[in-house]
């Protein structure tokens, strides 16, 4: 999931930034008077950018994926070989569980980092993807947990949720974003202003994005547990708790051999510190004890 929501935020924060220089060149939602800021004007433009950004960063989320990770969608009815045979089946089977009605895209990137994720708009346009390492890395009850976590992502509509928060932590970027502009706008001379004006949009703007990205991010340590609990349900709790313990073990021989210590499936750290409200997902430790 962490891929997933990487991307997601990244195309977000591209998407927002360029709806907001059209709005500022072009004369639309104005939001300025004469006796300054009409801060009802403001918030709907901030909302109409903010939710339009987070559902167009939505829509091609699942086009993203697959270009920025080189993703290999499988012919479900023409597997190359036994890893993509046995890949498809499980996706396929555990999907049918949890009562998709419309399988996922299952697919294959070539890569040695043990990984896998789910995207996509809805639930019947929805990617399920896993990496040639954690296939060569996991055994096959592990990697069976690991799909059924993500299955379970695509099942709560999580990335739908992510959305709608997204939409109302833009609009709070925007909102702020244009007022903190215009106060520095008022300290420079008249005729630089509507240009200090645009260039502090959109530094604050980028500033508090990556401030409101905690919250989303805070969510996504959130849904994990509940993810774990549905991949649970879907492949057994035996399986599930074998794949956390399986890529705790990986996360383990990863350090000794003083190779990248967070595993990307699951964004696994052995350490609690700082850095981990920059997580997407929460220590490694704790979802195997709420798992118990």
């Amino acid at each position: 999931m962490g891929k997933r929501i990487g991307y997601f935020l990244l195309t977000n924060i591209l998407v927002i930034l360029t709806i907001s220089i059209i709005f500022t060149i072009l004369p639309i939602g104005n939001y300025i008077g004469a006796n300054g800021i009409n801060y009802g004007a403001l918030l709907v433009v901030s909302a109409v950018i903010g939710f339009t950004g987070s559902f167009i960063s939505l829509a091609i989320s699942r086009w993203t994926a697959k270009r920025m990770m080189g993703v290999e969608v499988i012919d479900p009815n023409n597997p190359q070989n036994e890893h993509e045979e046995r890949v498809v089946e499980k996706v396929y089977r555990l999907s049918r569980a949890a009562g998709l009605t419309h399988m996922p895209e299952v697919g294959i990137y070539y890569s040695p980092e043990v990984n896998a994720f789910a995207t996509g708009p809805t639930k019947k346009r929805s990617l399920v993807a896993v990496s040639a390492g954690l296939l060569n890395e996991m055994d096959d009850d592990a990697v069976e947990g690991v799909i059924a976590h993500e299955v379970a992502h695509v099942a709560n509509g999580d990335m739908v949720t992510m959305t709608l928060l997204q939409g109302v932590v833009n609009t709070f970027v925007v909102f702020l974003a244009r007022i903190v502009a215009f106060a520095v706008s008022q300290f420079v001379r008249s005729e630089i202003a509507p240009i200090v004006h645009f260039l502090a949009i959109i530094i604050f703007q980028i500033l508090f994005s990556i401030l409101g990205s905690l919250v989303v991010f805070a969510y996504s340590r959130h849904r994990e547990f509940h993810a774990d609990k549905g991949g649970a349900d879907l492949a057994g709790k035996d399986k599930m708790r074998h794949a956390l313990e399986s890529l705790r073990a990986y996360a383990d021989r990863a350090t000794i051999d003083g190779q990248d210590t967070a595993v990307a499936t699951m964004k696994i750290n052995g350490k609690k510190k700082f850095s981990s409200i920059f997580s997407t997902h929460p220590d490694i430790e704790e979802r195997i004890d709420r798992l118990t």
